[in-house]
């Protein structure tokens, strides 16, 4: 029933939907009103002929067989010491092996068979995902080559896992597709009915406005989940639609409304080609073709209804009211462990399965069929009949390069909508956040009562080099909480980018706009509980640096950590290596060792210190000034074992050293300014406004090198 208000609700749009043409094409031509019209012409086909895949696994070797076969290993290498490692030590796997068929719109290709057969491995190379130098063999539309920029706009591709932003519902998440793969010159209230008729079409109604959830985070169900990734690749009604296991880990009820909804989307005028494990008897009644596969290998090629027959001349009858699938795929496991395994049925698919299907099709006059028109014309009548909603404009439809461009939308509002959509996820899910601040809350208290109002002694000028650099370390340490986010995130943004949803430097540059705000108030709760309590000098510009140069210091850390979770791919891994990478910044920024008693073999690494820069300007924001006076008097003494003495014996000391130098020093004489602070320091070379600036550009210089790990290392194909 509910399928049927699923088809009743889209044929009763106005939007152009996906299953649409299901009034006048269901059941290939049978009509309405009793008046049969003619079967639509077949615009669009699929072939791939002797696809080969294979890769190079890594031998496993016992340091027995090596050493007993030590002067056979040794006669090998001097002959070809090149072919003789590759033997030996790798090996090739063939996923793939000359696979060949097609694929023609309004049908569902399926392909079966059991793990490891090369089901996936197929659906990518169908879909452009394994790298050419890899891919021997040829795959077609139309009988022309497809470029790798117009595949991208005509088709999709679901991934087996689902992968969604857990916190945005279902409308929400369909509309945020819509604003990425629609154009900008669409109105958002088009766009919102394109997205209510698809949640109609996917039999999402009672669950729009629920959240999708996860393992925290009670949402919608399994099926619905796996609806709603089919919907966010189908938003623009593709031509070709590719999906991995779409109903792996459903139950049987969801697992048919999903193929159902495939079914509608194929009527609709849509090539979908889908891996699947093991069909029950009502999703094989909805495929219309078939290729089991066995270790790379095609056992079967061809429609669900000649499966019987293809055994039975095989010589393995199907038993009445058996599960045709489940009796293939066992049949197919028992060959596979057998001496000989499957290849009498491979053998027997190639030639005499072939020639008995040509001689039982031999009175059938195949010139009747009409040629598949040329791809540019297939995909003109394509977009004119609805397909590929809104991607080109129906007057512009006669040149199908020109009108499809590579990204849908401007830069900047590729932009926006990413920023909206991180600042409702961000919003949602504020546990992070109140993390952080918690954090930088309670490391202030305490700063600010351990070091409250600090006095202008010799001990006091230690005690802000040790708050100081502690506070500046911190902020640093506070950015690690932050590394799983951009990891959590990865496969959606993968996904999103594998067929042109948006540009990586948009995602770039929207990641680094949300991220300041959280920056900006971290900085202003840090420092506000600290500059005051601790008596730090300058006053109120004084407060506006340090403010500054938090922000700066949280900058350059978020920056850092962010290029880190581009770089590793494990939550862990990240932890160790950013902990790590911080205190070898924090050892080299001047504190524990100065920089001229740094060796010179080391002194590279002070000077790419993320530590050093912000941690020597707050140093000059508060020493540089010449009338301030941290060291008089007896006060020379102090830190040295001269401090025991009683005041009126560091006097007479005084005055006897006062003699010696010939100067007259007093109790109140000042020996020591904060600028001579900053010259033992070393910190003579550079102004605290250039250390902010330096901070503040190797933030920038880590999501420069953010953008690169996302320009070249998420590409969606197999090597």
């Amino acid at each position: 029933m509910e399928l049927q208000d699923v088809t009743k609700n889209n044929i009763t749009s106005s939007t152009p939907t996906l299953d649409e043409p299901l009034k006048r094409v269901e059941n290939d031509g049978v009509v309405q009103g009793g008046l049969e019209l003619e079967p639509r012409p077949i615009r669009f086909v699929l072939s791939f002929s002797n696809l080969k895949y294979s890769v190079k696994t890594r031998r496993n070797l016992s340091f027995g067989a090596l050493f007993c076969q030590k002067t056979k290993l040794l006669n090998d290498l001097e002959v070809n010491p090149v072919e003789h490692l590759e033997s030996n030590y790798s090996k090739k796997k063939v996923l793939l092996n000359d696979i060949s068929g097609e694929a023609k719109e309004g049908e569902i290709m399926a392909v079966l068979g059991a793990s490891g057969s090369g089901k996936s491995t197929l659906i990518d190379a169908l879909a452009n995902r394994i790298s050419k130098g890899s891919l021997q063999g040829s795959v077609t539309l139309n009988g022309e080559v497809l470029e790798s920029r117009t595949l991208k706009m005509i088709s999709a591709y679901v991934m087996q896992d689902d992968l969604l932003f857990p916190m945005l519902t279902v409308e929400e998440t369909l509309m945020f597709s819509a604003e990425f793969r629609l154009p900008r010159s669409v109105s958002k209230s088009k766009k919102m009915e394109r997205v209510r008729a698809l949640i109609n079409q996917l039999g999402l109604g009672n669950a729009a406005n629920t959240v999708i959830g996860d393992e925290g985070h009670r949402g919608i169900s399994g099926g619905e989940r796996r609806r709603v990734s089919i919907g966010v690749d189908i938003i623009h009604d593709p031509i070709l639609l590719f999906l991995d296991e779409p109903t792996s880990g459903l139950d049987s009820t969801s697992a048919f409304m999903v193929v159902k909804v495939l079914q509608q989307i194929a009527r609709s005028g849509s090539i979908v080609i889908m891996s699947v494990h093991q069909p029950s008897n009502r999703i094989l009644s909805l495929f219309d073709h078939l290729i089991f596969l066995s270790r790379g290998q095609t056992v079967y090629n061809g429609s669900p209804k000649n499966l019987s027959m293809f055994f039975s001349e095989f010589g393995h009858p199907i038993p009445e009211n058996e599960n045709p699938t489940e009796f293939s795929l066992d049949f197919i496991r028992e060959l596979e462990v057998s001496p000989g395994g499957t290849k009498r049925l491979v053998d027997f698919n190639k030639s005499s399965w072939q020639d008995i299907t040509y001689s039982r099709d031999r009175n059938f006059n195949r010139s009747s069929i009409p040629e598949s028109p040329s791809l540019k014309n297939a995909i003109s009548s394509s977009i004119l009949s609805g397909k590929l909603v809104f991607v080109a404009s129906k007057n512009d439809s006669t040149n199908h390069k020109s009108t499809i461009a590579t990204f849908r939308n401007p830069f900047w509002f590729e932009i926006y909508v990413l920023s909206k959509r991180s600042m409702i996820n961000s919003t949602r899910t504020p546990k992070l956040l109140l993390a952080r601040l918690a954090t930088v809350l309670v490391t202030g208290f305490i700063l600010a009562t351990i070091f409250w109002q600090l006095d202008n002694s010799p001990k006091g000028v230690q005690e802000r080099l040790g708050l100081l650099v502690f506070a500046i370390s911190t902020t640093f340490y506070n950015c690690i909480q932050a590394l799983p986010e951009f990891l959590q995130e990865r496969y959606i943004f993968m996904r999103e980018t594998a067929y042109n949803a948006y540009r990586r430097s948009s995602y770039v540059l929207s990641h680094s706009i949300v991220t300041i705000p959280a920056l900006v108030m971290l900085s202003i709760a840090f420092a506000a509980t600290t500059f005051w309590a601790v008596g730090l000098s300058g006053g109120f510009s004084g407060f506006l640096f340090f403010f500054i140069a938090i922000l700066a210091s949280f900058w350059a850390g978020s920056s850092f950590v962010t290029f880190l979770s581009g770089v590793v791919p494990d939550v862990m891994l990240g932890y160790v290596i950013a902990v790590a990478m911080l205190a070898y910044f924090l050892l080299f920024s001047g504190f524990f060792i100065s920089r001229d008693r740094i060796p010179p073999y080391w002194i590279w690494f002070h000077y790419i210190s993320l530590v050093k820069y912000p941690f020597e300007g707050v140093l000059l924001n508060e020493f540089d000034d010449s009338t301030k006076c941290f060291v008089r008097g007896v006060q020379i003494f102090d830190n040295t074992p001269l401090e025991l003495f009683s005041t009126d014996e560091k006097l007479k000391l005084l005055k006897t050293l006062s003699k010696s130098l010939g100067m007259d020093i007093t109790r109140n004489t000042c020996v020591s300014t904060g600028v001579d602070i900053l010259g033992k320091l070393g910190l003579n070379d550079i102004s605290k406004w250039s250390s902010i600036w330096i901070t503040l550009a190797w933030g920038f210089f880590f999501r420069i090198l953010f953008y690169f790990c996302l320009l070249f290392g998420s590409k969606n194909k197999r090597s």
